[in-house]
């Protein structure tokens, strides 16, 4: 492969030269050099999008990774023209653009550096393939760091790293191996304290040089396209992960069970097979809420198919699991069996719905099925014949859909060759420019089909490829990786990246899909995966027969198995509000702990720490035999959740780990809602809920959300919102409630359990009322008493 670096020979470099006129329209500013055109759009007071046509004429102004609900909401801007360049400015930021060369340096109010550009902007011919290679090569600033780009297996940090997005089919991917499945061009730089993103929205191979070539240069760059980026300031590397979702949209919230546990393998088949799995759970009273079938449910591997040798009445199997709690997720890859006697097939050659080579002829290539063709999921007419296609599987009573083999992944020739045409939406393409969004746009099409049909279900999509955007329809998982220890290194980074990348619905395959991992590793990768927003186990099939469930490593593993994925059930009420929060503001559910105390040098370089929304701080276990562990915890209180002990934060602490528990820990006044122990959701009608609360002696705020968990009521305002502000003193416990409730929920209880009191309560009382029944623990000091569900303030004394 040829990788452009400052020495490539595919031609001259060409540079901005003299801005020599320059205009406003709204919120857009042009400058106009002899050949080049920066267009300068202000979105708002953080978010500036810089455009370039290199040679005076703009492509077409189209993404599929921007969302249809983006606004321009600036409260205040405008220009100022000095004697060396033009300074545009909003209430936030300044955008400095030279007059020489149209290099720009962004500062905040102050002037201090945010993030300028070294070299900036400059293009070349691609004389191999067509087109410009466009370049784009910023100064890095003392002590900078950087993160995002999505899936990447390496260090949570990338400085000093160079990546690739193109979509591959990465097997057994290992540590550093690039290109991966995803195509996220979005990162973050820190420094100083200060947070900014860069969005690179250009859907051909792009690279990121993050320090590597140049140690003091971090460049980004696409062979084809337009040099478009969004710059977004924070300074708060949060609020950057908000407005980047802002971009490029934010998810609907899914049913509930798809937070659940859910079981998977390559393959469970035939149907008695499927059965006596879902029993084993139950009799074993190890939740779990999905099952999933791969592809040998279908007839020699046609989508859209039943064999009917494995599944003779899918029908009443589905609808036997469902009365016992179980949703079925099928597969669907994008490969279409040539087969004359085969309607899917015989649709889309009548209607010329799948891909062609340049001189006309099918794309054609072996998959699972054999020969097969690819729709086109860039025409917007195939994407909707492709969602119609979903009725029979909805029909049939399932409930989600995971595609995969979608990068496009072909056997032999590894993807699409690049003479593949694409309609790209009306534009007509090489696969150069769509092999980035192919699978994006399959999961879109996929996701719009079971909407249409499950309706009024919320639909579940898991897809393996994407680009930027595609948290607004799909989850994803991280891929073909291996039972190893340090695979579950790498599950704990991906998902985190995967999170701050705008993709929170994000799991690995539990325990490895390739491999088999003994009982302690699979253990500790439970445990992990239970504070990831999707919990998956998923392997593949082998010779010996070995099954990758909960139960497959003996009775000791069995145990601790069961109380983690008990744990999660428990938590799914502050999952769901953690979800809640992504869904309405774009927040990462999965926070590396850089983002949370970015402050704090010692973070930056963490990846064995991070926080699940707002309260709980998970670490991991990643060796076989550790018995104890080095944790960083941010500044502040923290509850050790297995037993109240409290630590400082703002050092490393060393926990004991035995095979039964995990580094977890509690922010010192978070407010966490629970459920009763459940085999799956909607088990049981609930009576009451728990709220445990951990003390603190400053004022701290948490939410708790509540909704049907299914359907769409909440988008009409069914929907409950609990703010709890807890303001104690040593000598008093204070718990406030607000309420916004137009819910009607089952449990009219609440159970309160109080951590980490420094007094010994004599009085309760619940909205001035005394409480006069309740129990102090006394091994764990924890007090507990239950109140009626509209208490709106706690006090103990």
């Amino acid at each position: 492969m040829q990788v452009e670096t400052s020495s490539s020979k595919y031609s001259a470099k060409h540079y901005p030269d003299t801005i020599r006129s320059w205009k406003k329209e709204g919120n857009y500013f042009s400058f106009y050099t002899s050949e080049t055109i920066l267009e300068v759009r202000v979105i708002s007071d953080k978010i500036i999008r810089f455009r370039y046509a290199s040679d005076g004429t703009f492509q077409r102004d189209f993404s599929y990774a921007t969302s249809d609900t983006l606004e321009e909401f600036p409260i205040a801007f405008g220009i100022k023209e000095w004697e060396e360049n033009f300074e545009i400015y909003t209430n936030c930021i300044k955008v400095l653009i030279a007059r020489d060369n149209l290099r720009v340096t962004i500062t905040d109010l102050t002037g201090k550096v945010i993030n300028e550009d070294e070299m900036g902007f400059h293009w070349q011919h691609y004389l191999q393939k067509g087109g410009k290679i466009v370049y784009c090569s910023k100064l890095i600033q003392e002590g900078e760091v950087f993160y995002g780009l999505g899936d990447k297996p390496t260090d949570l940090n990338l400085r000093g790293k160079r990546l690739e997005n193109y979509g591959t089919d990465a097997y057994g991917f290992q540590k550093d191996t690039d290109p991966l499945y995803r195509n996220i061009p979005f990162y973050y730089g820190l420094h100083e304290g200060i947070g900014y993103g860069i969005f690179f929205d250009n859907t051909f191979r792009t690279i990121f040089d993050f320090g590597k070539e140049r140690d003091n240069v971090c460049s980004f760059w696409a062979r084809g396209g337009e040099m478009n980026y969004y710059f977004i300031y924070g300074p708060d590397l949060m609020e950057v992960a908000e407005q980047y979702t802002r971009i490029t949209g934010t998810p609907e919230l899914p049913p509930i069970w798809t937070l659940g546990y859910h079981q998977c393998r390559w393959s469970y088949y035939p149907e008695k097979k499927v059965r006596d799995i879902a029993a084993e759970f139950r009799q074993r009273q190890i939740p779990c809420d999905v099952i999933y079938l791969d592809i040998d449910y279908m007839d020699g591997f046609r989508c859209f198919t039943w064999n009917n040798e494995y599944f003779p009445d899918p029908v009443a199997m589905i609808k036997d699991l469902a009365a016992e709690g179980f949703k079925v997720v099928v597969i669907i890859d994008p490969g279409i069996k040539v087969d004359q006697d085969y309607n899917i097939y015989q649709e889309g050659i009548k209607n010329n719905y799948f891909c062609k080579r340049a001189d006309g002829a099918l794309m054609e290539g072996d998959v699972w099925p054999g020969k097969c063709v690819f729709p086109d999921f860039t025409n917007p007419e195939v994407r909707d014949w492709w969602a119609g296609l979903f009725k029979g599987l909805a029909e049939t009573g399932v409930r989600g859909v995971w595609n995969d083999m979608n990068e496009p992944a072909v056997f032999e020739m590894g993807s699409f060759p690049e003479d593949v045409r694409h309609d790209y939406d009306g534009e007509e393409v090489s696969h150069r420019k769509a092999h980035n969004v192919y699978g994006h746009l399959m999961s879109k099409s996929t996701a719009a089909g079971l909407k249409r049909y499950l309706m009024p279900h919320r639909p579940f999509v898991i897809t393996r490829s994407c680009y930027s955007g595609a948290q607004r329809w799909s989850s994803v998982w991280t891929g073909d990786n291996v039972s190893s220890w340090e695979h579950l290194w790498l599950a704990a980074v991906q998902c985190q990246r995967l999170s701050v990348s705008g993709i929170s619905f994000t799991g690995s395959d539990i325990g490895g899909f390739i491999g088999e991992p003994d009982g302690e590793l699979y253990t500790r990768w439970i445990q992990l995966a239970s504070f990831h927003p999707l919990m998956r186990t998923h392997s593949a099939s082998n010779e010996t027969g070995f099954n990758q469930e909960p139960w497959s490593f003996g009775e000791e593993y069995e145990a601790v198995v069961k109380k983690f994925i008990s744990l999660r059930y428990q938590l799914l009420p502050y999952f769901y509000t953690t979800f809640w929060q992504y869904a309405q503001n774009g927040t990462p559910m999965i926070r590396p702990l850089a983002f949370v105390a970015q402050h704090e040098e010692e973070t930056h370089d963490c990846t064995h720490e991070f926080m699940f929304g707002d309260s709980l701080l998970i670490s991991y276990v990643n060796e076989a035999g550790m018995k104890e562990k080095e944790v960083y915890l941010p500044k502040g209180t923290w509850y050790s959740y297995w037993n109240d002990e409290t630590y400082t934060g703002g050092q490393h602490v060393t926990v004991p780990t035995p095979l039964d528990e995990m580094p977890l820990f509690v922010k010192a006044g978070a407010v966490i809602p629970f459920y009763p122990v459940m085999q799956y959701t909607g088990e049981h009608q609930l009576e009451e809920i728990i709220l445990e609360a951990w003390y603190s002696d400053s004022i701290t705020k948490s939410t708790l959300y509540e909704d049907a968990g299914d359907h769409y009521g909440y988008k009409n305002g069914q929907y409950n919102i609990i703010r709890y502000k807890q303001q104690s003193t040593p000598k008093q416990f204070w718990l406030k409630k607000q309420y916004y409730v137009n819910y009607e929920t089952s449990y009219t209880r609440v159970r309160v359990k109080v951590h980490g009191l420094p007094f010994t309560p004599e009085l309760i009382l619940g909205d001035g009322q005394a409480i006069s029944s309740f129990t102090l623990h006394p091994e764990t000091k924890v007090l507990e008493f239950v109140t009626e569900k509209g208490v709106e303030e706690i006090i103990i004394k």
